[in-house]
């Protein structure tokens, strides 16, 4: 059997033990295999979803105009795209390590999972209003010869008169009028923490914020001077009882996922032979 840990409780005595500064928040991410998946978003694990990030952001709306009334910001609009599992360049992770821990042992029962910690500094936590934030996020309507166009090596005055910097804000301004037309150019290669809107029945449930990356940007596996990451493994042999355990605390597929046919789905399973 491999090492890691092996309860509910294991895991919480070892969050516990995270020494953890005045200054920092943690958040939490689960992964049911620790040798398979990186901590990169969606977006990046195919090319041609990154080629063709603006036309599937533009496509979903079309789609499903309805869905998206009550979003006011390109954020908002990712945050949905996300957990309607579109492609995105958002990377969710959660200030409840419990919930980290149910991903971690919701599959792959033969293989190692894990629990990966991040450290942010509370000063540059960002929340849905952020222009930092929206900065990057409507990345994803820029259409791509515009986004490979932008010259990032550039100071701040010589990039916000680019045609490429332009198009770029005029997004931005579409969701914030006042915007000032000064685009920081290191912020588009930047990755940040965000909180967005608890106006999303998975986030509340989650108890989720995302890492938000900049244009090809990749998020090493030891972490940057803002983001710090350790990790946690969770013994293979011991996911079934792990999820036994969690589900007694209510943590399951209907509250990971609070949707109507996910709750069905529970609700028939606890009931079948």
């Amino acid at each position: 059997m491999s090492k890691g840990i092996t309860s509910t409780e294991g895991l919480i005595r070892k969050v516990f033990s995270l020494s953890q500064s005045n200054d920092e928040l943690l958040f939490y991410r689960g992964h049911s295999d620790k040798d398979k998946y990186k901590l990169e978003p969606s977006l990046h694990r195919k090319a041609a979803h990154v080629e063709n990030e603006a036309v599937m952001f533009r496509e979903l709306l079309i789609s499903n105009p309805s869905d998206f009334v009550g979003d006011i910001s390109t954020l908002d609009k990712l945050v949905r795209m996300q957990h309607h599992s579109l492609p995105t360049r958002l990377l969710d992770i959660s200030s409840n390590p419990l919930m980290a821990l149910y991903f971690a042992c919701k599959s792959k029962p033969d293989k190692t999972g894990q629990v990966v910690v991040f450290r942010i500094k509370k000063n540059e936590m960002k929340f849905f209003d952020s222009d930092t934030a929206s900065c990057l996020s409507n990345l994803a309507r820029l259409p791509k010869e515009d986004k490979g166009k932008l010259d990032l090596s550039l100071n701040i005055d010589d990039f916000n008169e680019t045609e490429e910097a332009k198009k770029l804000v005029h997004l931005i301004k579409e969701e914030k009028p006042f915007f000032l037309n000064r685009v920081v150019p290191s912020d588009l290669k930047s990755i940040i923490c965000v909180k967005g809107k608890m106006n999303n029945n998975r986030i509340l449930s989650q108890s989720g914020a995302f890492l938000l990356f900049g244009r090809d940007v990749v998020l090493p596996e030891s972490g940057t001077a803002s983001i710090g990451i350790e990790r946690i493994d969770i013994n293979k042999g011991a996911k079934e009882k792990i999820l036994g355990e969690l589900d007694s605390l209510n943590i399951n597929e209907s509250t990971a996922f609070p949707y109507i046919e996910n709750s069905a789905k529970y609700i028939s399973s606890k009931f079948s032979a």
